[in-house]
């Protein structure tokens, strides 16, 4: 392989394992918190000032950021991976649709059995949607994933408006019980009921059933509520967006340094202020559930924008040769991204639920940052490790002989192909 080759895989690898860290510092949230405390800070209790600045600078800069870069770089291995499956067997066609049957597996175990909140599950169907359109023009794929954002706008614009007018009729004097009935079922998602989250936290806070019973509440309420109207079409547009991009180059340092700098402009100087005005109506609102559902939909205009600036400040270091210890960490973690994302829910669950430490519900927003840096810590120290001795990270390799339905070459030395790093 080519140093600049190499020097591309890289820098895929690099953002993909930063994207992968930075998704953490949400998640972490609904993993030790009850699930509504991700949306509004105060649900759970824990709103001392400190906590309340933690959730209003998470808002800015990571909330859907990081999720948005993830995602969109799973649409850039999607051609990645379809383009090296050219010239061997199984072709392009079959392994994807392997990789995303075998993905949608391991998704489901992923949302019942560690984190309800999974995501692998929507990238597997969304992978199923993307891919015949993989070698569309590149202006044409943008232009599509732009045009799928923008309809996922408006038509949660549309739900706020449906919202609101049915709150205005529950409240209207002489209002009939189904208007009162109807608003309770929609003022579900936008404001459960304390109750609710007392149970999260007896649930997650008990026995291994206990927590499975639990999760199995929240993954259900996830892929039947939040999958199809939201989480489904997110994904697809940012994959359309995400392919784009790296057949444009962006993600293998083939835009010049200039356009880069433009794209951390636009994040940080456009992007970023309107995501915190946004941010600030939400407190002004103090977290009235109307309010907050409103500004948060509108934010779905500015997540790509800044997740992106985040990446090219990482590229132009990679193409720098700067902090190469760090980078070199990052890029390890990448190509294990797939092993250090379950890793994550593994060490997580023992650390917040009944059966390990117990901690579900007893740490503050700014108190839970403690597990995030634990967590990357340990990401950031045992992925380099493992590689120099393993071709792939545990769970890639299980994913990857489950598609070739094969055992692959696992540890380094041992007889089989040379393995390239992004893959």
């Amino acid at each position: 392989m080519s140093e600049t080759a190499s020097i591309r895989h890289q820098s895929i690898d690099a953002v993909r394992g930063f994207a992968v860290l930075g998704i953490l510092l949400m998640n972490i949230v609904g993993m030790g918190l009850p699930a509504f405390a991700y949306i509004d800070p105060t649900y759970a209790g824990h709103e001392s000032a400190a906590d309340l600045w933690m959730w209003a600078v998470n808002n800015v800069l990571t909330d859907g950021k990081m999720r948005a870069l993830f995602t969109m770089l799973f649409g850039a291995s999607a051609v990645l991976i379809a383009q090296r499956a050219e010239s061997g067997r199984p072709g392009p066609v079959e392994t994807h649709y392997r990789r995303m049957f075998w993905l949608f597996v391991f998704g489901m175990l992923h949302a019942y059995l560690l984190w309800w909140g999974d995501i692998l599950v929507t990238y597997a169907v969304a992978g199923l949607v993307i891919f015949p359109f993989r070698k569309l023009p590149v202006r044409v794929q943008l232009a599509v994933g732009a045009a799928i954002l923008l309809g996922l706008l408006a038509f949660n614009l549309f739900l706020t408006g449906q919202f609101e007018a049915a709150r205005a009729a529950a409240l209207a004097p002489g209002a009939s019980g189904a208007d009162i009935k109807a608003w309770q079922e929609m003022s579900f998602l936008l404001s459960p009921p304390p109750e609710l989250g007392a149970q999260q936290i007896a649930g997650f806070g008990g026995s291994f059933m206990d927590a499975l019973r639990a999760r199995t509440q929240m993954a259900i309420i996830g892929q039947t509520k939040i999958f199809p109207i939201d989480a489904l079409p997110e994904a697809i547009g940012q994959m359309f967006v995400g392919m784009a991009l790296f057949r444009s180059g962006f993600f293998t340092l083939g835009w010049s340094s200039r356009a880069y700098t433009t794209m951390i402009a636009l994040g940080y100087l456009v992007a970023v202020p309107a995501t915190a005005g946004l941010t600030w109506m939400i407190w002004r609102s103090g977290f009235e559930p109307l309010a907050l559902h409103r500004w948060e939909v509108w934010q779905q205009t500015t997540r790509p924008f800044v997740g992106l600036a985040h990446a090219s400040v990482l590229l132009l270091v990679v193409r720098a040769g700067a902090l190469s210890w760090l980078v070199d960490r990052l890029t390890a973690a990448g190509r294990m991204a797939f092993s250090n994302y379950l890793l994550t829910s593994v060490i997580t669950m023992l650390v917040f639920c009944g059966f390990g430490l117990g901690l579900y519900g007893q740490l503050s927003r700014v108190e839970l940052l403690y597990v995030v840096v634990g967590v990357w810590a340990l990401i950031l120290l045992w992925s380099q490790p493992w590689l120099a001795r393993f071709h792939y990270g545990p769970f890639e390799w299980a994913w990857r002989s489950l598609v070739k339905w094969s055992p692959q070459p696992f540890v380094n030395g041992a007889p089989g192909r040379a393995v390239a790093p992004a893959e």
